[in-house]
C-alpha cells in the first residue's frame, strides 16, 4: 500500500493538454479571440499550425495561413483587431487513440454583425494544440434566408 501511495505521490503531473485537452483546446481559441480583440499579430498568429486555413464570411476569403497574415499585419501594426466575444463552444476531441484531433463549435457576438458562428478543427502538435481551420459565419434566420440569398444573388459576379 505504501509503494501505490508514494508512486501517486511522486509520479510528475500531468501535461494539462492530455490531462483536459476540450479545457486546452478551448484555451487555444480564446487565445486566438483576445489577440485579435488586442491587434497581437505574434499571438494570434501563433495559434495556427503553419499550414492552417482561415474562412471567412465572404465566399472568395479561403485564406492560407501566410496570406490571412499578410492581410491582417497591417491592421494590427495599427492597433486595429477585432472583437468577436464567444460563447455556447462545443468541443470535441477525436474517439482516436492519440486524442490529438479536435474540432469545435462557438457562437460569438460581436458589435458590427451580431451573431456570428465559429467552427474549426484543432490538432495536437509537439507545441501544444493548434488551430488548423478556423471558419467564420453568419447565422441567418430561416425565416429571411430567402430575402438574403436574394440580395447575394442579386450582387455582381455572383451566380444564380
Amino acid at each position: 500500500m505504501f509503494a501505490l501511495i508514494a508512486a501517486l505521490t511522486l509520479a510528475p503531473p500531468q501535461d494539462p493538454t492530455l490531462a483536459a485537452p476540450d479545457a486546452a483546446v478551448g484555451a487555444v481559441i480564446d487565445r486566438m479571440h483576445a489577440a485579435a480583440a488586442t491587434a497581437d499579430g505574434a499571438t494570434y498568429f501563433a495559434q495556427f499550425t503553419p499550414d492552417a486555413r482561415f474562412i471567412g464570411t465572404d465566399a472568395g476569403e479561403r485564406w492560407s495561413l501566410q496570406a490571412f497574415r499578410a492581410y491582417a499585419e497591417p491592421y494590427f501594426a495599427r492597433g486595429q483587431g477585432w472583437t468577436y466575444v464567444p460563447h455556447d463552444r462545443v468541443v470535441t476531441i477525436a474517439p482516436i487513440a492519440c486524442r490529438c484531433v479536435a474540432w469545435f463549435d462557438e457562437r460569438l457576438d460581436n458589435a458590427s454583425y451580431g451573431e456570428t458562428r465559429g467552427s474549426g478543427v484543432l490538432r495536437l502538435t509537439e507545441d501544444g494544440w493548434k488551430i488548423e481551420q478556423y471558419v467564420l459565419s453568419f447565422a441567418v434566420p430561416n425565416d429571411v434566408a430567402r430575402d438574403v440569398v436574394t440580395v447575394i444573388r442579386g450582387q455582381p459576379g455572383t451566380p444564380d
